[in-house]
């Protein structure tokens, strides 16, 4: 199956998960506020409808990201899926401050919760949904590596998580546990506010270019394939970097002065070949070369 029929079913995933956890959400917030009184509940729909609209934001990367390299964008628009990852993840730090004061709220002022097995229900349900669609955002992950989709899995597969802590504290509360109300409430906003760190982390490094370990391994790797070609005297200067879910880089190799014009291009397409077969992200590889006895002399 190809990038571009992955990143479609992958839209529609995403748009089918906005409308299912939006409209549950929206169910769980108003059923927490006029008949349950529950925070957890209200926290728990208030996360589904940001994780919804999570869900929508990478939706809108996602069209961006197959759209072709341009006169305006020379290298694609792969770096608007992180974007789209920084963007989704605010939202969720939005909602888990939110969710955090209503939850102080409720401990410092506590109120019974009213008929909780109807929450609980609504909340299960809710649990199941998130649960089966993350599980499926995670399988087109691993096909199309991209770093929003992950975001998008993690984050729907914690709703679900979320939801069933929803349905505990829903039943614990039934039987006079009221402060698990407050505390599961705590727990959903510790849950958002952590996955929402780790991917800003993740997403600020690559647009800035940074280079992870992954990156560093890759560089080496691609190093010792291009000077085990015959003709290649040393490889320097790998430069990688990530661009949504692919990896663009530049090697500098250094031949003897006399090789010809078709030996060199050989050699470029023989580095390319072999560098794409064994890195699967590698989608372009720019060779710059230099006379061996120059490269010595700027290296030496």
């Amino acid at each position: 199956m190809n990038q571009e029929s992955v990143v479609d079913r992958t839209q529609t995933i995403t748009i089918v998960t906005t409308i299912s956890l939006v409209s549950l959400g929206i169910i769980q917030i108003i059923l927490g506020e006029t008949i349950s009184q529950s925070v957890s509940l209200i926290a728990n729909g208030i996360d589904c409808v940001g994780d919804g609209f999570v869900s929508g934001i990478v939706w809108a990367g996602l069209r961006f990201f197959k759209k072709p390299a341009d006169q305006r964008f020379h290298f694609g628009y792969y770096k608007l899926e992180n974007v789209a990852s920084i963007s989704a993840t605010i939202v969720m730090f939005i909602l888990g401050g939110y969710i955090a004061f209503r939850s102080y709220n409720q401990l410092v002022t506590p109120q019974d919760v009213r008929v909780p097995f109807v929450g609980a229900v609504v909340a299960f349900i809710a649990a199941l949904v998130a649960l089966i669609l993350g599980g499926y955002k995670i399988l087109r992950y691993k096909k199309s590596n991209m770093r929003s989709v992950r975001l998008d899995a993690v984050n729907t597969i914690k709703d679900g998580t979320t939801s069933f802590l929803t349905v505990a504290a829903l039943v614990l509360s039934s039987y006079g546990f009221i402060i698990a109300d407050s505390i599961i409430g705590f727990i959903i906003a510790g849950l958002i506010l952590s996955i929402g760190f780790a991917a800003i982390k993740e997403s600020g490094y690559m647009l800035v270019d940074a280079c992870d370990g992954d990156c560093l391994m890759y560089g080496l790797l691609i190093k010792t394939y291009a000077e085990r070609i015959n003709g290649v005297q040393a490889a320097h200067v790998v430069r990688l970097r990530r661009t949504g879910p692919v990896i663009q880089g530049e090697l500098e190799i250094a031949v003897p002065g006399e090789m010809t014009v078709s030996e060199l291009g050989s050699i470029q397409s023989e580095i390319i070949r072999i560098s794409t077969e064994k890195i699967a992200e590698l989608e372009r590889l720019t060779i710059t070369v230099v006379p061996f006895e120059k490269q010595e002399r700027e290296h030496g």
